[in-house]
């Protein structure tokens, strides 16, 4: 039915954000970068007590979990925020930021919410190739900054590439970034970072007046189906920030979920699952590799595979397998490090679909 009411041609336009298909019985959701490990006892525990007063409106600020992280991270609590995931305080950020007119610079491909974020604010997206490395080109950037740039969005681990920034890097981009420009470091998959030379927001905050630090609980945490995100920056980009937040979006439940992941038994057990993921990454990466599939360096809960042409077949093949994953026609798929299990699966299939060119081939 066509709508009665006058909408805005770009957001009418605008292809709203789609999850991954379901797996099929029996099969693996390798769609979604969701860490495979069940809830940990306590923090279920956590979450199930905040049953009893589900009537009630949760703390606003999540003041709570703010002095937590405030305390971790070395900074005033608030010089901390708290949102639905972090993509909703990217949503925050760019619009108490950029509106009708100006720009946000960011590499591409990534994070597939960035283009409808910037779209929804009004503002225009200036889209950076990614390098022949999958990498971001932070040079051409840099180079693409203007009178009219207002954000520029820097996404390490790069989702759905894999690949780092550099610390040495991104210092020298910032070195080139107005002071009015503000810089949002995108760092959902940090924990799942083991190279030393990647940059790492932690080590830079105080140092730049217009750099915020974005990170989540849904990946390394275990908590995506709870939504609760935080960032950490200066005082007045984060009160703007606020002031585009949807009230109370954090939940009770959430903000408990994230304190008891927080507990240092229970953190120690999260970060030990991370290893296990990091390093079940690394076989999957070289294993392929050996079949002859030029997979970049994978620094996040996933590898991407460069498909090209082929995306949208490879898919289906590994879905009629059993394997869901997330395919971005026509440049490649994304593959969750998900269940053991599935890697077995995986590396058959995508055993018999190496493109000849790319087969190894014997000294």
């Amino acid at each position: 039915m066509r709508a009665s009411v006058r909408l805005r041609p770009e957001i009418a336009a605008l292809p709203p954000y789609r999850q991954g298909r379901p797996a099929p019985a029996e099969g693996y959701k390798l769609s979604s970068n969701e860490n495979p490990f069940p809830p940990l006892p306590g923090v279920a525990a956590a979450v199930a007590a905040t049953a009893n007063e589900i009537n009630r409106y949760p703390d606003a600020t999540a003041l709570v979990l703010r002095e937590k992280l405030a305390e971790r991270f070395g900074v005033s609590v608030d010089e901390v925020i708290v949102g639905a995931g972090s993509v909703s305080l990217l949503a925050q950020f760019i619009a108490a930021v950029a509106g009708p007119g100006d720009e946000v610079v960011y590499s591409w491909r990534s994070f597939e919410a960035y283009p409808g974020l910037v779209t929804v604010s009004g503002a225009t997206s200036v889209q950076l190739p990614n390098r022949g490395d999958h990498r971001h080109d932070l040079n051409a950037m840099a180079d693409a900054i203007t009178k009219r740039t207002r954000v520029a969005i820097v996404c390490s681990p790069n989702n759905p590439t894999g690949t780092i920034v550099t610390a040495a890097e991104f210092e020298s981009f910032m070195s080139r970034v107005p002071d009015d420009v503000l810089v949002l470091l995108d760092e959902a998959y940090i924990e799942f970072v083991r190279d030393e030379a990647s940059v790492d927001g932690r080590t830079l905050i105080g140092r730049y007046p217009n750099l915020v630090i974005l990170r989540t609980f849904s990946k390394a945490y275990g908590l995506a189906g709870l939504r609760v995100g935080y960032a950490i920056g200066p005082v007045p980009i984060l009160d703007a920030a606020r002031s585009t937040a949807i009230p109370l979006s954090v939940t009770a439940a959430s903000a408990a979920a994230a304190l008891a992941s927080l507990e240092p038994a229970a953190e120690a057990e999260l970060l030990a699952r991370v290893e296990t993921i990091a390093g079940r990454r690394e076989a999957l990466r070289n294993a392929l590799l050996e079949q002859g599939w030029p997979v970049p360096e994978a620094h996040g809960n996933f590898v991407w595979l460069p498909t090209g042409e082929s995306t949208t077949e490879v898919a289906e093949r590994l879905f009629d397998a059993g394997l869901v994953t997330r395919a971005f026609p026509p440049e490649g798929i994304r593959i969750s490090v998900g269940e053991p299990e599935s890697v077995d699966t995986l590396l058959r299939i995508l055993g018999e679909l190496v493109p000849a060119s790319q087969e190894r081939h014997p000294a």
